[in-house]
């Protein structure tokens, strides 16, 4: 699939993060994860992104990542475009997307590097080295300590045709509109920050067309049409959802670190798709967590 028609793809739906599937014991469980992609890939996104942030891409073992990819690829339509997380320092995340492009994924999510910070020239060396590496499209995500600069961004679309787009995990705006400045229609702009429905409209108003959406991987129908309202323009629908729904979560997700990904995966043994257990440093939702996340959850599991 060529860059062009994987940015239009990536451009025009939600996009689906897919938790990954882990037993008791916390061993990667393939004969569920494959009915997870199934699922994720059929219930309305416009592209699946593997192992990235919320599906544990810190946690995971060059094998298990490999069958990772080689599942959402193997199991996703063939025209549906499956990207597939990158990180770590150079050599090792070079390893990943070369194992990704391997296995057949259509592109790469760059995550940041790992705890060294750098200088801004240092960072864009490390991300054009990793692009350089493979031939298949790459979206930079701006998050942590990877966060270059503007100019940097304009001199690496330039020199790496495979980068199609950008995921914003920071919040910036002001940074996102010098960058837009600089570099225009020739990337997809993608919000990237924790429950991206709460800035999907200002996003929206700065050419943003798409965001990640944690909600899917457990309630997909009100995350779509939650969307729909953004890109509609029905503000009415979506202040409701946020103050109803959207607000209760973002508090019970912050209420610890890590939660991010925990309430996530919470959240899918509450609708009876459970992905097992997260892995450490991360830690499970406790009883009373849970509870109040069955309570949101349940309000919206068959009508918005």
């Amino acid at each position: 699939m060529e860059y062009k028609e994987i940015r239009k793809r990536l451009s025009n739906g939600l996009l689906s993060f897919p938790i990954t599937d882990f037993d008791k014991v916390g061993d990667f469980s393939k004969g569920t994860y494959e009915k997870r992609i199934e699922w994720q890939s059929s219930a309305g996104a416009c592209s699946l992104f593997a192992a990235g942030g919320t599906g544990e891409f810190f946690s995971l073992t060059l094998m298990e990542y490999s069958d990772i990819v080689k599942i959402a690829v193997d199991n996703c339509p063939k025209d549906f475009p499956v990207f597939a997380g990158v990180g770590g320092g150079t050599r090792v995340a070079i390893e990943y997307a070369k194992e990704a492009e391997r296995n057949g994924a259509n592109g790469i999510l760059l995550l940041p590097h790992y705890l060294m910070d750098a200088d801004s020239e240092g960072i864009a060396s490390h991300i054009r080295e990793v692009c350089k590496s493979v031939k298949i499209s790459v979206v930079l995500y701006i998050r942590g300590l990877c966060q270059p600069s503007a100019v940097d961004i304009e001199k690496l679309v330039e020199e790496c045709p495979n980068i199609i787009a950008l995921k914003d995990g920071v919040g910036d705006l002001e940074k996102m509109v010098l960058i837009r400045s600089r570099v225009g229609d020739r990337i997809t702009y993608i919000g990237g920050l924790p429950t991206a429905e709460l800035y999907a409209t200002a996003y929206k108003n700065l050419g943003f067309t798409t965001y990640s959406s944690a909600v899917y991987n457990f309630i997909p129908d009100f995350a779509i049409r939650f969307y729909s309202f953004v890109f509609s323009g029905n503000i009415m629908e979506e202040t409701r959802l946020i103050d109803d729904f959207f607000v209760p979560y973002l508090q019970l997700r912050n209420s610890k670190k890590g939660y991010a990904v925990s309430i996530v995966k919470a959240g899918a043994s509450i609708v009876g798709r459970s992905a097992g257990p997260v892995r450490p440093p991360l830690f499970d939702l406790d009883d009373s967590e849970k509870g109040k996340l069955r309570t949101m959850i349940e309000k919206y599991l068959t009508t918005v």
